[in-house]
């Protein structure tokens, strides 16, 4: 795992660390998720680069062999956790998928704003950011996926998708990898 450099006009794409869903059971303390997320954003606020929070409200219609934890959710659980400490300037996505691209409007607002790569965290690894990431690849953006700052419901499916779907899609690294090089101008 190596981030090699972050381009001139980098966003970062925080997937579903909502209220909702930060309450549920994952493979990595939630907190430390949290703190690592809510460190980038910041970080990519005072270096005037777009942060994007990506909420979810819905799921998609359709059978799978799993059942959905909930067909409907109760009120707050798609708030978005203050630690995020959402800004004015923030881009918010509400998505009904899996995967922040579908039916909304993120490919053209990073496009409309120059973007060129994203660097994606957030919850859960093996659906919502990997989703995310594939779809950002192929749309032509360089990924970054910033691995300690994103867990999984599932211990075995963080890891396939860490250790062997993300190598494919980007690079990967940590959040301190990803400050790193925004400290050092790269972005």
């Amino acid at each position: 795992m190596a981030v090699t450099t972050l381009d001139q006009k980098t966003a970062l794409i925080i997937i579903d660390l909502q209220k909702g869903i930060v309450s549920l059971p994952s493979v990595h303390p939630m907190a430390e998720v949290l703190q690592q997320a809510s460190t980038l954003a910041d970080a990519f606020r005072r270096h005037g680069l777009p942060v994007v929070l990506v909420n979810v409200v819905g799921a998609p219609s359709g059978r799978t062999d799993q059942a959905p934890r909930m067909r409907e959710f109760p009120a707050g659980w798609a708030d978005l956790v203050p630690e995020l400490q959402q800004q004015p300037a923030d881009h918010i996505v509400t998505k009904r998928t899996v995967d922040a691209f579908v039916n909304t409007d993120l490919e053209a607002w990073l496009k409309g704003d120059g973007v060129t790569q994203v660097v994606i965290a957030g919850v859960s690894t093996s659906m919502g950011v990997e989703a995310t990431a594939r779809h950002a690849r192929d749309l032509g953006f360089n990924v970054t996926l910033a691995v300690d700052a994103m867990t999984d419901g599932n211990p075995d499916a963080h890891a396939n998708s860490v250790d062997r779907i993300f190598p494919k899609l980007g690079e990967s690294g940590t959040a301190r990898d990803i400050l790193d090089l925004l400290a050092k101008g790269s972005a």
